[in-house]
């Protein structure tokens, strides 16, 4: 479901680690990672995305320490 994809998603962003289109299909079967990111983004999580060379997006959550 949604709200499963976006908590996985979440969850590892708050963990500090990045995350790609790719890898979001293969943690939680989540094919609009750009989706799951704008509903985050609305509930207030800062998470920034980073293109990278290779045309992958990667997104990040900024420390809010």
């Amino acid at each position: 479901s949604k709200t499963t994809q976006d908590q996985t998603i979440l969850d590892h962003l708050q963990q500090g680690k990045t995350i790609s289109q790719a890898e979001a299909i293969e943690l939680c079967d989540c094919y609009r990672l750009s989706a799951v990111i704008d509903r985050l983004r609305k509930q207030g999580f800062d998470i920034v995305t980073h293109n990278e060379k290779n045309q992958t997006a990667k997104a990040l959550m900024h420390d809010t320490n």
